[in-house]
C-alpha cells in the first residue's frame, strides 16, 4: 500500500490486506495510484466474459433522472432561512454533489448570493514527482468532467450554476473574490500535503485581498468544513493524534461512543447567484485538457456524477436487491454486482458516506436488517480510519517504510515493475487488467 511518492495528491481506492477483506465501497480518499477506473465484469448469466463493457449504473437516462429527483426531495427542507448577508464563494473540490453538502449549504445561509466554482487546477492532470506517472489518464479525466457537467446541471435545478476556470486555486480564488466582493470561501478541508498546500496557497492571496470598509471585515475568510467521512471528526472520541493504530479498536470505540451526524438537508432553491457572473465557463473534453481520450474496452464503464452515483445506490440496494448478500459476494473477482462498487464517487464526492449511511438504515427498516447490511457500514468504517489516520501519519503514508517504517529491499528493475504495471507477469494479471 505505501509508497515512496509522496507527491501523489488525488484520490485511490484500494484494498486493504485484511482477513475481513473489504471491497470496492472501501476507499483510500487521500491520494490517486492508478489513473483508469475500469473493474472485473460478467455476463448476466455469470459466465466470465473478458470482452465484455457494462455500464454502471445500468440504468438508462430518464430513470437516472427519476431517481435523482426522488432522493432530492427526500434530502431538502422548504422552510429553511438565510441569516447571512453579501456574497460568498463555493470552492468544489472532491465533494462534486449538491445533496448533504455542508460547505454548500453554509455559504447558501451565510450570504445573499453564492458563487459556486471549480478550478481545472493543472496539477490533477500532471506528472508524479518520482517516476513522471500521469496522475490522471482519459478514463478517469472523463469520469471527472462527466461529474461537473452533472453538478452544473442540480446546480441550475436550483437556481445557481456552476464557474468551470482553468488555472490554480490560488490565483482564481482571490482574483473572484476580489471582483465580487466575497466575504467568504467555503470548502470542505483535505488531510494530505499537496492538497493542504493549496489550501495555505489560498488563504494566503485572500488576505491580499482588501475588501471594501462598508462590508465589515478586511480581507475574504477561508471556511474549512469538515465533509468526507461517515463519523466527523468532531465526534471521535479521542483526537487524531491518539488514533488507535489498530482499526478494530478504533472501530469498537465509534461504534460504540459516536452517533453518524444526519445529512445536511439543502433548501429547494440556493439562488441567486451574483449578478456580476455573465459567462459561466463550460466543462472541456477530455480532447482540451491535452489528455488522450480512452475507451473502456473490457469490464466497466463508471458514469460520472451525483446523479449516477444516486442510482447505482438505488440499483444495488433497492432495484435488484443486492444489499441483502452483499456480505457473502464482495470478494468476487468479477461482474458488476458482486459488491457496491461506490468507490468512484465517494472518492469524487458525489456520493456522502452519510447518504449511504442513512440508505442502509432505510433498507434495514423497510426491507430486513442481517450481517450484510451492517457489513456496508462496516466497510465505511474503514474508510473513515484511513482518512482520519492521514491526518495522524501525514506523508508516511505513502513512503516506502508506511508509518511504522518498516525497511524493505524493493526490486529497481525497471523491466519487472512495467511488466507488472501492463500485465504481463501471469495468471493473476487477467484478473487486475479486467
Amino acid at each position: 500500500m505505501a509508497i515512496a511518492c509522496p507527491s501523489l495528491s488525488y484520490p485511490i481506492r484500494t484494498k486493504l490486506r485484511h482477513s475481513s477483506k473489504p471491497d470496492s465501497i472501501f476507499i483510500l480518499s487521500i491520494r490517486m495510484r492508478h489513473s483508469n477506473i475500469t473493474s472485473p465484469t460478467r455476463t448476466p448469466e455469470g459466465t466470465a466474459d473478458s470482452a465484455a463493457v457494462y455500464r454502471v449504473p445500468d440504468l438508462d437516462s430518464e430513470e437516472i433522472e427519476r431517481i435523482s429527483e426522488q432522493t432530492a426531495e427526500r434530502c431538502s427542507c422548504q422552510g429553511l432561512q438565510r441569516i447571512g448577508k453579501g456574497t460568498a464563494i463555493v470552492w468544489f473540490r472532491n465533494d462534486l454533489r449538491v445533496l448533504d453538502n455542508e460547505a454548500l449549504y453554509q455559504a447558501w445561509t451565510g450570504s445573499e448570493s453564492v458563487l459556486p466554482v471549480y478550478c481545472l487546477d493543472p496539477r490533477l492532470f500532471g506528472t508524479t514527482h518520482f517516476f513522471g506517472f500521469q496522475k490522471t489518464g482519459g478514463l478517469r479525466a472523463q469520469f471527472i468532467l462527466e461529474c461537473l457537467a452533472d453538478l452544473k446541471r442540480n446546480l441550475r435545478k436550483r437556481g445557481l450554476d456552476l464557474l468551470v476556470q482553468n488555472g490554480k486555486p490560488e490565483e482564481i480564488l482571490p482574483t473572484l473574490a476580489e471582483s465580487i466582493e466575497a466575504h467568504t470561501v467555503y470548502a470542505h478541508k483535505e488531510t494530505c500535503t499537496e492538497e493542504l498546500n493549496v489550501e495555505r496557497l489560498v488563504k494566503n492571496g485572500l488576505r491580499r485581498v482588501m475588501l471594501p470598509s462598508s462590508s465589515g471585515q478586511s480581507n475574504p475568510n477561508l471556511q474549512l468544513i469538515w465533509g468526507h467521512t461517515m463519523y466527523h471528526l468532531n465526534d471521535l472520541p479521542f483526537d487524531t493524534g491518539s488514533l488507535p493504530n489498530i482499526y478494530t479498536q478504533f472501530r469498537k470505540s465509534v461504534e460504540s461512543n459516536c452517533t453518524v451526524r444526519d445529512c445536511i438537508k439543502i433548501p429547494a432553491s440556493l439562488g441567486p447567484a451574483p449578478s456580476s457572473i455573465k459567462e459561466w465557463g463550460f466543462v472541456p473534453s477530455v480532447d482540451q485538457l491535452r489528455l488522450q481520450q480512452q475507451e473502456v474496452s473490457k469490464g466497466m464503464k463508471f458514469l460520472g456524477g451525483e446523479s449516477a452515483a444516486l442510482s447505482r445506490v438505488y440499483e444495488y440496494f433497492w432495484k435488484k436487491d443486492l444489499l441483502r448478500v452483499y456480505k457473502h459476494t464482495r470478494n468476487g473477482l468479477v461482474g458488476p454486482d458482486y459488491s457496491t462498487k461506490f468507490s468512484p464517487w465517494l472518492a469524487s464526492g458525489c456520493l456522502s458516506p452519510r447518504l449511504v449511511y442513512k440508505e442502509v438504515k432505510r433498507y434495514e427498516k423497510q426491507r430486513q436488517a442481517n450481517e450484510s447490511t451492517y457489513w456496508v457500514l462496516f466497510e465505511l468504517i474503514w474508510r473513515d480510519y484511513f482518512r482520519f489516520l492521514s491526518i495522524k501519519c501525514g506523508n508516511s503514508l505513502f513512503q516506502l517504510g508506511g508509518p511504522r517504517k518498516v525497511e524493505s529491499q524493493w526490486s529497481q528493475d525497471r523491466n519487472l515493475f512495467e511488466s507488472w504495471r501492463d500485465g504481463r507477469t501471469g495468471f493473476v494479471d487477467q484478473h487486475r487488467l479486467r
